[in-house]
């Protein structure tokens, strides 16, 4: 992975945590145990720190990023959707920030909150927990049910294991030149459900 020191602040990444080798680390990035991060994420702390807490996700790549002595800070087990855009802000423990959502400077995100797709949430708004937020701005739209959250759950721990699978087996490889010899995910033991 391409990881990058800067006025000699050197990321620092948990031996049981894992980044895409396309991934780039700059600065004052701190990753805790059973982190996954993804593909062409860019996480650039060269103003303020980025904190990912234990057993989160960042997905395929999302950008996180904050200005001056900000701290970005993902908590435990936060999910973090495929392009999400984070800026100097804090996102709540057993959250979802969904695909291609911008949470921006100084917005809290409360805990076991689903932010959905393509939403906004506007500098210093507060999200409280339990609840589902949508649009742009994003608002709350209700409040979320148990299911829903253990849902969410659900999925977040398919990504711990994918972290452990990344570590044990993910390598480059030459592709095929036929379905010959293809292997494929027909016995692979994941499940996830829509609630």
């Amino acid at each position: 992975m391409p990881c990058y020191a800067i006025d000699n602040v050197i990321p620092v990444v948990h031996p049981n945590g894992f980044v895409h080798p396309t991934a780039v680390l700059i600065g004052d990035v701190i990753l805790e145990e059973g982190v996954y991060i993804g593909p062409f994420a860019s996480l650039r702390a060269d103003f303020g720190q980025i904190h990912v807490r234990k057993n989160s996700n960042v997905q395929d790549n999302c950008v996180i990023h904050g200005f001056p002595k900000s701290i970005t800070l993902i908590e435990e087990y936060g999910h973090i959707g495929h392009a999400a855009i984070l800026h100097g802000c804090t996102i709540g423990k057993n959250v979802l920030v969904g695909m291609n959502s911008v949470i921006l400077d100084e917005a809290e995100i409360g805990e076991n909150t689903i932010i959905g797709a393509n939403s906004t949430v506007k500098a210093k708004a507060v999200i409280p927990a339990n609840v589902l937020a949508l649009g742009s701005p994003a608002k709350v739209v209700r409040d979320l049910l148990e299911q829903e959250i253990e849902w969410k759950r659900n999925g977040t721990n398919e990504y711990i294991h994918l972290a452990q699978r990344c570590i044990s087996s993910l390598r480059e490889v030459e592709p095929l030149i036929s379905l010959e010899n293809r292997l494929d995910f027909t016995n692979f033991k994941a499940e996830h459900k829509l609630y």
